[in-house]
Protein backbone atom coordinates (compact mmCIF):
# COMPACT_ATOMS: atom_id res chain seq x y z
CA UNK A 1 0.00 0.00 0.00
CA UNK A 2 1.54 2.97 -1.24
CA UNK A 3 1.43 5.81 1.37
CA UNK A 4 1.53 9.76 -0.14
CA UNK A 5 3.21 12.34 1.62
CA UNK A 6 0.33 14.23 3.22
CA UNK A 7 -1.16 10.29 4.74
CA UNK A 8 2.55 10.02 6.21
CA UNK A 9 2.04 13.10 7.67
CA UNK A 10 -1.43 12.59 9.38
CA UNK A 11 -0.41 9.50 10.82
CA UNK A 12 2.43 11.19 12.32
CA UNK A 13 0.64 14.17 13.60
CA UNK A 14 -2.17 11.48 15.15
CA UNK A 15 0.53 9.84 16.84
CA UNK A 16 2.25 13.06 18.36
CA UNK A 17 -0.75 14.63 18.90
CA UNK A 18 -2.75 11.86 20.86
CA UNK A 19 0.58 11.81 23.35
CA UNK A 20 1.32 15.65 23.54
CA UNK A 21 -2.69 15.68 24.66
CA UNK A 22 -2.22 12.72 27.41
CA UNK A 23 1.08 13.45 28.49
CA UNK A 24 1.91 17.40 28.41
CA UNK A 25 -1.45 19.36 27.91
CA UNK A 26 -2.47 20.13 31.49
CA UNK A 27 -5.48 21.87 31.06
CA UNK A 28 -7.95 20.07 33.40
CA UNK A 29 -10.87 20.52 30.50
CA UNK A 30 -9.28 18.35 28.46
CA UNK A 31 -9.22 15.26 30.43
CA UNK A 32 -9.81 12.35 28.26
CA UNK A 33 -9.46 12.56 24.88
CA UNK A 34 -9.04 10.15 21.87
CA UNK A 35 -7.61 10.86 18.35
CA UNK A 36 -9.90 9.33 16.17
CA UNK A 37 -8.50 10.34 12.68
CA UNK A 38 -6.33 13.78 11.27
CA UNK A 39 -6.68 14.98 7.75
CA UNK A 40 -3.31 16.77 6.18
CA UNK A 41 -3.74 19.26 3.10
CA UNK A 42 -1.76 18.27 0.29
CA UNK A 43 0.81 20.52 0.98
CA UNK A 44 0.78 20.16 4.56
CA UNK A 45 -0.60 23.57 5.69
CA UNK A 46 -3.24 22.69 7.77
CA UNK A 47 -4.31 19.44 9.42
CA UNK A 48 -7.95 18.66 10.10
CA UNK A 49 -7.93 16.67 13.51
CA UNK A 50 -10.54 14.96 14.77
CA UNK A 51 -11.12 14.26 18.09
CA UNK A 52 -13.70 12.60 20.21
CA UNK A 53 -14.51 12.60 24.30
CA UNK A 54 -16.68 10.32 25.94
CA UNK A 55 -17.75 13.50 27.78
CA UNK A 56 -20.43 14.82 25.79
CA UNK A 57 -21.67 17.04 28.46
CA UNK A 58 -18.12 19.02 28.25
CA UNK A 59 -17.90 19.12 23.85
CA UNK A 60 -17.85 23.07 24.00
CA UNK A 61 -15.20 23.36 26.96
CA UNK A 62 -13.26 20.60 25.18
CA UNK A 63 -12.82 22.60 21.73
CA UNK A 64 -12.11 25.66 23.77
CA UNK A 65 -9.27 23.96 25.46
CA UNK A 66 -7.68 22.63 22.52
CA UNK A 67 -8.20 26.26 21.09
CA UNK A 68 -6.13 28.15 24.08
CA UNK A 69 -3.75 24.79 23.17
CA UNK A 70 -3.13 25.19 19.98
CA UNK A 71 -0.06 27.37 20.02
CA UNK A 72 1.88 25.45 22.90
CA UNK A 73 0.40 21.58 21.01
CA UNK A 74 2.08 23.26 17.25
CA UNK A 75 5.16 24.05 19.30
CA UNK A 76 5.67 20.52 20.78
CA UNK A 77 4.47 19.05 17.23
CA UNK A 78 7.09 21.53 15.83
CA UNK A 79 9.95 19.69 17.48
CA UNK A 80 8.97 16.40 17.66
CA UNK A 81 8.05 15.94 13.92
CA UNK A 82 11.52 18.06 13.46
CA UNK A 83 9.30 20.07 9.84
CA UNK A 84 10.46 23.26 8.66
CA UNK A 85 6.28 23.69 8.46
CA UNK A 86 4.41 22.68 11.11
CA UNK A 87 0.72 23.34 9.99
CA UNK A 88 -2.29 24.65 11.49
CA UNK A 89 -4.30 22.52 13.62
CA UNK A 90 -7.97 22.65 13.54
CA UNK A 91 -9.76 20.82 15.95
CA UNK A 92 -13.17 18.90 15.01
CA UNK A 93 -15.64 16.94 17.42
CA UNK A 94 -16.21 13.41 16.18
CA UNK A 95 -19.17 12.09 17.99
CA UNK A 96 -18.95 8.34 16.05
CA UNK A 97 -17.61 6.99 19.06
CA UNK A 98 -20.50 8.50 21.55
CA UNK A 99 -23.13 7.31 18.18
CA UNK A 100 -21.99 4.11 17.83
CA UNK A 101 -21.86 3.02 22.11
CA UNK A 102 -25.32 5.05 21.92
CA UNK A 103 -26.24 2.45 18.74
CA UNK A 104 -24.67 -0.75 20.80
CA UNK A 105 -26.22 0.02 24.00
CA UNK A 106 -30.03 -0.19 21.90
CA UNK A 107 -28.91 -3.19 19.97
CA UNK A 108 -28.40 -5.51 23.39
CA UNK A 109 -31.29 -4.07 25.01
CA UNK A 110 -33.66 -5.05 21.85
CA UNK A 111 -32.16 -8.06 22.10
CA UNK A 112 -32.58 -8.89 25.63
CA UNK A 113 -36.06 -7.99 24.98
CA UNK A 114 -36.58 -10.54 22.36
CA UNK A 115 -34.97 -13.32 24.09
CA UNK A 116 -37.37 -12.55 27.33
CA UNK A 117 -40.25 -12.38 24.78
CA UNK A 118 -38.91 -15.68 23.32
CA UNK A 119 -38.92 -17.55 26.46
CA UNK A 120 -42.37 -16.60 27.26
CA UNK A 121 -43.55 -17.72 24.22
CA UNK A 122 -42.04 -21.79 25.14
Amino acid sequence: MAYNKAGRLAGEIQKEVAEILAYEVKDPRIGFVSVINVEAAADGSSARIYVSSLDSDKDEDLLAALQSAKGFIRKKLGQRLQARLVPDLIFVLDHSTSYAIKMAGLIDKQIRADESAHKDDI
